[in-house]
């Protein structure tokens, strides 16, 4: 089995609370609302949204550090995977920038199913994926300066 791992890093007008609260800790209603034909609904499947809480999306179970603006989740299960890869751990982390904005660094490492190989070729449509849905979050946050204060 091989593994590989990538990092991703975008800086944002948007402060670093505000994009977390947003993406990660409102996911679940904010998500839905601006990409309907993408997502169309996240559902809290067990507990409270916090810690050790289940969301019934493309990922499960994750760790969520609001404190420090970081969330950490596995991919185990969906077509996205498409039968060459066992999982996905993503790690992504939200900085207080100077200029009011933020730093979004972004880490995801790919197991391989059984003996196949991963390459970067073969990631790089899921990366571009997740910075879309940053991207319209970003967007709609900027134009909405008073949401997630």
């Amino acid at each position: 089995m091989s593994s590989i791992s990538s990092r991703q890093e975008f800086t944002s007008p948007v402060a670093a609370d505000r994009l977390f609260k947003a993406l990660i800790t409102d996911s679940d209603n904010l998500i839905p609302k601006l990409m309907p034909t993408a997502i169309k609904s996240i559902e809290i499947i067990h507990g409270d949204g916090g810690v050790g809480s289940i969301k019934q999306i493309n990922f499960a179970e994750y760790t969520l550090d609001v404190e420090n603006l970081v969330c950490k989740y596995p991919l185990v299960e969906g077509d996205v995977l498409e039968g060459k890869i066992k999982s996905i751990s993503y790690e992504v982390s939200f900085q207080a920038s100077p200029n009011g904005g933020c730093t979004c660094k972004m880490m995801s490492e790919y197991d391989a199913a059984g003996d196949l190989e991963i390459n970067e070729e073969e990631i790089r449509g899921g990366k571009e994926r997740a910075m879309g849905m940053y991207k319209i979050v970003e967007a709609y946050l900027f134009e909405s300066p008073g949401a997630y204060e």
